[in-house]
């Protein structure tokens, strides 16, 4: 009776393969429990993970190039619909051993000019008053906490657990408050079952996450 009520478990509803895009940093933070449990309940879908920055994921779901892709709100393109996962302020990060934050100008580093967190970024310093200078620029997530952690930069990202050797710096280190950012999943025109059965699956795992964290 066991093996027959795990076979049903298993037997999969869905086939096929679904490309997903994701920022790096939403990836490694969020998508490992959510995939696990896809692959447990529907063993015979294959998701393809393209990691890249938010404005890049939305130019290749207009070409059709992935399916599914969890985006920074705000770097939605006229007629997209964003389906809201995830909300929070965004918050600096400097090194736990260097006061980088106190240097003028703050060297800074971000993604490309385009991303909505460097935006927020230096209208916060710009609005506080505070010189700035762009030191170190990357893609990913980990490309910016490198020189924070060396005591180069300062960087921002999400509220959350940090490698060791950084900290989150506030209103008493004499930087400026960041604003909210969303986290929103949007899907290609040509979906199908698979395709929102994966969506259905990332809303669930945010919101469960936003549960426990609550």
């Amino acid at each position: 009776m066991h093996d027959e009520i795990i076979t049903t478990f298993r037997t999969p509803a869905v086939s096929g393969t679904v490309r997903l895009g994701t920022p790096d940093d939403y990836a490694l933070r969020w998508l490992p429990g959510i995939l696990a449990r896809f692959a447990e309940v529907h063993p015979a879908v294959e998701v393809d993970v393209t990691c890249a920055p938010s404005n890049e994921l939305v130019a290749r779901l207009v070409r059709d190039e992935i399916d599914l892709t969890l985006l920074s709100g705000g770097n939605e393109r006229a007629g997209m619909v964003g389906q809201p996962l995830w909300r929070a302020g965004l918050r600096w990060i400097g090194s736990a051993g260097h006061a980088t934050h106190r240097r003028s100008p703050v060297p800074l580093a971000t993604a490309q000019p385009s991303c909505v967190w460097h935006r927020a970024a230096v209208r916060a310093l710009d609005e506080a008053g505070i010189p700035w200078r762009v030191a170190y620029t990357s893609t990913s997530q980990m490309g910016t906490l490198a020189p924070a952690l060396a005591g180069l930069a300062v960087t921002i990202g999400l509220p959350g657990p940090l490698p060791q050797g950084l900290r989150f710096l506030g209103p008493e280190d004499g930087m400026p408050p960041l604003p909210d950012f969303s986290i929103v999943l949007v899907a290609g025109d040509d979906g199908g079952p698979v395709v929102e059965t994966l969506a259905e699956a990332i809303r669930s795992g945010f919101a469960e996450a936003a549960v426990t964290q609550a």
